[in-house]
């Protein structure tokens, strides 16, 4: 369901664009608001840059998770690393009001949910703000008439970089060839990361890995599928 209005690209370019809004008119942004306690929504995700640290009111590392879908990921994560400042966003609304839900039951409150869109990262965090993002399992847009839609490109890459600390980390999964591919593309003339990992098999080459400890809903369903989960893990230089 789309849910932003503005002017379509082919590339989504203008989600990038400083004057962007948010709009819509999807019932679940009001229902959202029950959870303001620790959900922002749309202009408000982008209020806090560089002053994450004053919302959580500590200076624990602040870590990022770009399309939370169902949440295994970060309800997961926020329990057993308490000692984190955890993000999670993503774009959809009545998913992000079911994750809410959950959210809310949890016994650490080491988190915010924000529902905003992965290509706005520049402007909802500060410069060398943040320690780790994680972007598992996107939406590959496998026609090729909509791949330039993919999120993982250089305006991506060039936000990453900017909103990581020297030394932060970019973790990524996929089960999709094609966009493993893409991806692989993107960096081959990339000097900003170092590539700490790159596996084409995450699970048979590196069974230890962080990666490969969490599971979320629809890795469970490629798994099953026989389907080999492909992996990249950048740090920045």
């Amino acid at each position: 369901m789309t849910t932003e209005r503005p002017r379509k690209t082919l590339d989504d370019s203008h989600y990038y664009h400083p004057e962007f809004k948010y709009t819509h008119d999807n019932p679940y942004h009001d229902k959202l608001a029950v959870f303001d306690s620790f959900v922002l929504r749309d202009e408000e995700a982008e209020s806090n840059v560089g002053q994450w640290h004053k919302m959580f009111g500590n200076e624990l590392p602040l870590e990022v998770e770009i399309g939370t879908g169902y949440g295994e990921f970060m309800l997961e994560y926020c329990q057993k690393y308490p000692n984190v400042n955890f993000i999670g966003l993503d774009h959809r609304f009545k998913r992000s009001f079911g994750l809410a839900k959950k959210l809310d039951k949890l016994e650490h409150k080491n988190f915010r949910y924000m529902r905003a869109r992965g290509e706005r990262l520049e402007y909802m965090f500060g410069e060398n703000e943040v320690q780790s993002i994680f972007y598992f399992f996107p939406d590959p847009w496998p026609k090729n008439r909509h791949n330039k839609k993919r999120l993982f490109q250089k305006p991506f890459l060039n936000a990453c970089y900017k909103i990581l600390k020297p030394g932060g980390t970019l973790f990524v999964k996929t089960d999709h060839d094609g966009y493993f591919e893409w991806m692989l593309n993107e960096l081959k003339d990339e000097t900003r990361f170092e590539v700490l990992l790159e596996s084409r098999d995450l699970r048979s080459e590196y069974p230890e890995h962080f990666l490969s400890q969490f599971t979320t809903k629809f890795e469970k369903i490629f798994l099953s599928q026989g389907t080999l989960i492909k992996s990249i893990v950048l740090r920045k230089l």
